[in-house]
């Protein structure tokens, strides 16, 4: 019986308060760390694209952006659902938690987007179809967090916002998969798992590098807002008034 009990550990949210504090440090130093040497590597290294010239070196950023906002989507509504459906606090506060940092990359998507796109297309912005659902996806979190912060009464406002999430997970293979379905304008994967990468080494250790350190930093701030929506949540408790009496 040990072994499943563990899975539940870090449920309580006492421990994943003591857990996050000790993981937090070196999540910073990592974002800090891999995304210098990310860049270094992108902007310094990395060769001259054949086709696209400098202007691709936006997709060391662009593409990790993309990439998390999907990845923190689901990630979002997978909790909100273990939340609702269990009644676990720990889960809808991590859901809520993630939320304003998955709206964080999908804005950052979508402007380095258009930064990429203008001197590649032509224009700023167009309908197309992972454009588009990719904006979906940032109306998406933003209705999340308003639903969220309309209801007072926090059960009712996981219960609710979790709905919207699930529904609007839908959303997230539209997005991956829209390069294939439909005759876009947006470029297809350049990494793929049953194919060879069609970059140089070198972009492709930028990539990796740009990557996790988004991976490090959406962590940390994650961890960070979870941290303070334990203390609001549970103030009544009494580890958190011990917590509050400690000195610093």
């Amino acid at each position: 019986m040990s072994s499943p009990l563990r899975l539940y550990t870090f449920a309580a949210p006492l421990r994943f308060y003591a857990l996050t504090g000790r993981l937090l440090p070196w999540l910073w130093v990592a974002a800090l760390l891999l995304g210098a040497a990310g860049l270094y590597v992108g902007l310094g290294v990395a060769p001259t694209d054949a086709t696209q010239g400098e202007v691709y070196r936006i997709l060391f950023i662009h593409v990790p952006a993309a990439w998390l906002s999907m990845v923190l989507y689901v990630a979002m509504a997978f909790w909100a659902g273990i939340g609702w459906a269990f009644k676990a606090r720990m889960a809808s506060m991590l859901a809520r938690a993630i939320a304003p940092t998955g709206a964080l990359f999908t804005v950052l998507a979508l402007v380095t987007g258009a930064l990429w796109g203008q001197p590649t297309w032509g224009t700023w912005w167009v309908w197309d179809a992972r454009l588009t659902s990719e904006l979906i996806l940032l109306f998406l979190f933003a209705g999340y967090l308003a639903l969220a912060s309309a209801i007072e009464e926090p059960q009712r406002a996981d219960a609710a916002s979790a709905l919207l999430a699930l529904v609007g997970a839908v959303n997230v293979p539209v997005i991956y998969f829209s390069v294939r379905w439909w005759n876009t304008l947006h470029q297809g994967a350049s990494i793929s798992l049953t194919a060879a990468p069609t970059m140089a080494r070198t972009m492709l250790l930028a990539l990796a590098l740009t990557t996790l350190a988004c991976w490090a930093y959406a962590f940390a701030v994650v961890f960070l807002r979870a941290r303070a929506l334990v203390l609001e949540r549970e103030a009544g408790r009494q580890w958190v008034g011990e917590l509050e009496e400690t000195p610093r």
